[in-house]
């Protein structure tokens, strides 16, 4: 095993529980961090450091055709980022030969690699995704996926790889990273599999720049794959077939054990040339003593199913098999309304989930109909919108802006930008509407859930005449008047979707100040400074101890037994806004 201290500085050692870290700087002065440190010291004092402020994890769920109530497959998650998020329909294009996209990390990266230009293709695909601004000290726009014009569906997730892969790190990491993997795929795929052929041969061919292990979950109407790539510059990435009797999720991404003659079932599992062979030579796995090749216990920084209750995961992550069931057993046959309720849940939807998506893959008679019902944020207080491929663009309120923006507040927003910014944002207001409710979730949890999923199953019931008059148009070959139509649709229910999360935070936010009122921040004992505990920086944790201090979210033990049916708190509906 090669010598860390040789292959660059402290900052790429990380253990297994953190190697998804942000790029959290360590206070200057910290005790046994410094010039004069040796480097083990150094190691566990970061690892300490990382583990006390340990990020949280996004989540993917897949739930196979034969498990679903129409027959469809259903792909369904969030990704974790502290960043500001915004939805995307992205164009297909075409590009000249010999056309580029830069791809990689910076030196700001926990991990630090950098930026280099690959072949773009001359054709890329339409595709609809939520674009955020800062993970890592990766470039942004960033993205875990969507849904394209083919039907493809993709979600990155996390997947720690172990310390003594990630030993392996290269001082300066080259190759496409999480986000590029997941928007090429966007741009190129036409199944799933040809997803993990495109994002494995891109490792192959340019490396892969992490931050400490990834996964994808790619899926299309017939089948889904998981794919792990892993930190540690050894190029190894591995995808296992999920089938239509099959659910998954990922919390964090896994694999099964693979058969060591892998290659054999191309049907069933794919990886790299030397996904076996490096273990080999590394003296972690024998194949003489066993025809099956766990990727977890060899290359992975943790086990599944080994429940992890954090201060960012008040009920505990890594409880793949206990989720499954939920949604084999409990749950199947599973609707739309299951998953977008399912997404919803309080026991990982809070304020770092990013956003909520749910694609109902299934064969469709144009391309345009083809939809991702899509949260701007955390669809815990969020409502679901359908967004088609159909549609050209979505309103301003739901584009990028500067709140929670990367370096936003470095400087004036540029004159080309204001009219943009100064239309709501939509991410803003359901935050709003998220930190009320979750302030006190007993007293505001079931009625702002009721009204989301009544305004939900509202859009529910109407999809069927929607697409029938878009496939109308489409049918007589008036393409752009189906367009229109889905585009004045989108944009319509998404600023409905907005004008209802304005009234549900201004009724709780009065609810609040006259039951409860809004609670200010303790702060922290700053000796010698005279300013209000308001002015403190808000990043940081202040007076405030345990749960609270942590991470806003609405779950609390005991208040509603899950998972639940969409729609089960009707009773409330109305209660706030009556």
């Amino acid at each position: 095993m090669g010598d860390v201290r040789a292959r660059g500085t402290w900052r790429h050692i990380v253990t297994g529980a953190t190697a998804s870290v942000l790029a959290l700087p360590l206070a200057a002065g910290a005790a046994g961090v410094g010039d004069d440190a040796e480097p083990e010291s150094e190691a566990r004092d970061l690892r300490a450091a990382l583990q006390a402020d340990a990020p949280t994890k996004s989540i993917g769920f897949y739930v196979g055709r034969n498990l679903t109530e129409d027959g469809s497959v259903l792909l369904g998650g969030f990704g974790h980022e502290p960043s500001s998020h915004w939805l995307e329909i992205v164009p297909a294009q075409q590009f000249p030969e010999g056309a580029t996209t830069t791809v990689g990390i910076t030196d700001d990266a926990q991990m630090p690699g950098e930026l280099i230009e690959i072949p773009q293709a001359r054709q890329t695909s339409r595709y609809i995704t939520s674009n955020y601004s800062e993970f890592a000290g990766f470039p942004a726009p960033l993205t875990n996926g969507g849904l394209n014009e083919h039907g493809v569906a993709a979600r990155d997730i996390w997947s720690p790889t172990s310390e003594r892969l990630l030993e392996f790190t290269e001082p300066t990491q080259t190759g496409p990273n999480y986000s590029d993997l997941a928007r090429i795929a966007m741009e190129r795929a036409t199944t799933a599999r040809e997803a993990v052929e495109i994002v494995g041969g891109l490792i192959d061919e340019y490396g892969y720049s992490s931050y400490g292990g990834n996964s994808h979950l790619f899926a299309d109407e017939n089948e889904g794959w998981v794919f792990i790539n892993y930190g540690g510059n050894q190029g190894l990435w591995a995808a296992e077939r999920l089938g239509p009797d099959e659910a998954r999720v990922s919390y964090p991404g896994y694999l099964n054990p693979f058969p060591v003659d892998f290659e054999n079932h191309p049907d069933e599992y794919l990886a790299s040339d030397n996904f076996v062979d490096f273990a080999v030579e590394q003296g972690w796995f024998d194949p003489s003593t066993s025809d099956t090749f766990d990727p977890q216990e060899i290359y992975a920084g943790w086990q599944p199913n080994e429940r992890e209750v954090t201060a960012t995961h008040p009920w505990g992550n890594n409880v793949q098999a206990e989720l499954e069931s939920e949604l084999a057993e409990e749950l199947a046959p599973v609707s739309l309304e299951d998953m977008l309720a399912y997404v919803r849940d309080p026991r990982w939807s809070h304020d770092r989930s990013g956003y909520g998506q749910v694609a109902q893959l299934r064969d469709v008679e144009h391309d345009e109909l083809r939809v991702l019902w899509t949260a701007v944020t955390g669809a815990v207080t969020t409502p679901y919108v359908p967004i088609y491929i159909g549609a050209d663009d979505v309103p301003p309120e739901f584009k990028q802006h500067r709140y929670l923006t990367s370096g936003a507040a470095s400087t004036h927003v540029a004159a080309d930008y204001a009219p943009l910014e100064a239309t709501r944002y939509a991410t803003r207001t359901f935050k709003r509407l998220m930190y009320h409710t979750c302030e006190n979730p007993e007293a505001f949890l079931f009625p702002v859930t009721a009204d989301i999923e009544a305004f939900e199953r509202t859009l529910l019931r109407e999809q069927r005449r929607i697409q029938q008059r878009a496939l109308g148009q489409l049918r007589a070959g008036r393409d752009a008047a189906a367009h229109e139509l889905l585009t004045d649709y989108v944009e319509q229910r998404l600023l409905d979707s907005l004008d209802l999360g304005e009234d549900l935070a201004r009724a709780v936010e009065d609810e609040t100040r006259e039951r409860f009122g809004i609670r200010m921040p303790t702060g922290r004992d700053l000796p010698g400074e005279t300013y209000r505990p308001e002015s403190q920086s808000m990043n940081r944790g202040g007076g405030l101890e345990g749960e609270a201090n942590n991470i806003v979210w609405c779950y609390r033990e005991g208040l509603v037994d899950y998972p639940r049916e969409h729609g089960a708190y009707a009773e409330w509906a109305g209660e706030l806004l009556d």
